[in-house]
Order: structure tokens, then sequence, then C-alpha cells
């Protein structure tokens, strides 16, 4: 058998060839978390280039980019004028017009707000159920309240007489205006079970469903506006320890919101001007 050539490397270069694989891996691992400054990238290039008799036409003070061949042969043309852009220049000098017809819409509409919330008023102090009423203005809504007193049995669902002829008056207004029209009622914390209420969310939703059913008898005012919630004990107004808290707590409100008409009046008022601005004068 043939021998092996022998190797005149000594063996310790073995060690040592592995050992500095291992620190230029190390120091690669360093350069690629550490940061590069460019101020100094730029400095240390400078002086390598005059070290190593590198030439240059133009000193370098950034380091360079690429640049695009669409870019470079590329040179757009000016536009020209279009009737798209001459709508869009109308549009924008017709902007405060247009905000000053919202602002208009919306004061007729709180105008309208406060004209309907005297109106309930009136209709109560004339009935003489203003001492157990509440009339409130909140943005476009009109909140009316009405406590239990004299308007309800105790622990009935059944409205008196002089309540019932007060819904009716009230349909009467409310059937002339736009918005939806949410009966909420409203009881104290004391327990109830009865044959016909078996909790407090029956006795509330009860008693605004038959504020509901007086309200639809007058026929101009449609019932898809209606929205009957019942919230037993739910949202106090009052504190429930008390005889006179608990009475103010057991009531029924009767909300006109006016938002959603304002606001769909507003934006059809809004659009039919910048239907008309827009249009072509006729030659």
């Amino acid at each position: 058998m043939s021998k092996k050539p022998s190797m005149d490397i000594p063996q310790w270069m073995i060690t040592y060839a592995d050992l500095m694989s291992l620190l230029l891996c190390f120091f690669v691992l360093l350069l690629s978390f550490s940061e590069i400054d460019a101020e100094k990238f730029r400095r240390i290039a400078g002086e390598l280039s005059q070290a190593f008799g590198v030439q240059r036409d133009i000193e370098a003070m950034q380091i360079p980019k690429g640049t695009s061949a669409a870019l470079d042969k590329f040179s757009p043309a000016v536009p020209d004028r279009t009737l798209l852009d001459e709508i869009r220049q109308r549009t924008m000098e017709e902007r405060p017009q247009l905000e000053a017809m919202r602002q208009m819409l919306e004061t007729h509409h709180r105008e309208q707000t406060q004209e309907l919330a005297q109106q309930i008023k009136s209709l109560l102090e004339a009935s003489g159920n203003s001492d157990v009423t509440q009339v409130e203005v909140d943005g476009f809504r009109v909140v009316i309240r009405i406590e239990e007193r004299g308007t309800f049995m105790s622990g009935s669902d059944r409205v008196t007489g002089s309540f019932a002829t007060l819904l009716e008056d009230m349909a009467e207004v409310f059937a002339g205006l736009p918005g939806n029209i949410a009966i909420g009622g409203h009881t104290d914390d004391v327990p109830i079970n009865t044959e016909r209420f078996h909790s407090n969310w029956d006795l509330s939703a009860l008693r605004a469903a038959s504020v509901a059913n007086i309200l639809q008898k007058n026929r101009a005012l449609s019932r898809q506006r209606l929205v009957v919630q019942g919230f037993a004990s739910t949202r106090p107004r009052a504190s429930n320890d008390t005889a006179a808290g608990r009475a103010k707590n057991r009531r029924v409100e009767i909300t006109i919101d006016l938002t959603e008409a304002t606001e769909e009046r507003g934006t059809q008022g809004i659009n039919t001007l910048g239907e008309a601005s827009s249009a072509p004068a006729e030659s």
C-alpha cells in the first residue's frame, strides 16, 4: 500500500485558522449590528481617496443615490385646462356660499326646535299638567318628561283621561314636524310582580306603549316615526332612597329628535345649490 504524503504544515496552524475564521465572523456580526454615521463615512472616504491617490473631478459630498432612466428621459408637458378643472375651481369659489347656506339651515331648525318646545309648554299650561312635566331642548331634540302623578294610575299602565287628552293635542303638533319620536318608560327600583307586570321592565315598556297607542290615533302621524322603549329603573334622575326621588324616577319621556331630518334637509339643500351652481350657463 502507498503511504500518504507527509504534510509540512504544523498542527497548530489548523487551530489558528479556525480561530481567525471565528474572529472574522464575530467582527462581521459587530459591523452588521452597528450604525453607519454618514458624516464619518464621507470624511473617512475622502481621507482614503487622498491616501491611495484616487482622483476625482468633483468631491463627493453625499452618498451616491440611484437614478431612474424614466425620470431622466421623461419631460411632462403642461396640462391643458379641462372641464373638470373648471368645475373644481367653481366649487372652491362657492364653498363659502355653501357653508353660509348650511349655517342658515341650522339656524332655521334651531328656531324650529325652540318653537316646538314653546308649543308644548303652552299645551301643558293650558291642560294644567305643567307641574308634573318638564320640557328641555338639547340641540335639535326636545325632551318632554312626564311624571307618574296625575298621568298614570299607581302601578298601572292605564292613562288618565286628562293626560290622554293632552297626548292627543301633542300628536297634532308632532304630525306637522319631521323627525322620530322616542317614548321611554322609567320606574323606581321598588320591585313589582303582579299578574300583568312580572317586573319593572314590563311596567315601563307598557306605559311607553300606552302613550304610543294614543299618539298613533292621529292618522297624520306616521307609525314609522314612533319608537317605544322600556328602561325600568336603569336610568334614574334622582336617588331612590327617598319617596320624592322615587316619584321623580317614575316617569315617561317623549323625545322628538329633529337631528336626522335637519341633516337630510340641509344636505339636500346644499346639493341642490351645488348642482345649480355647477350647471353650465346657457349662451
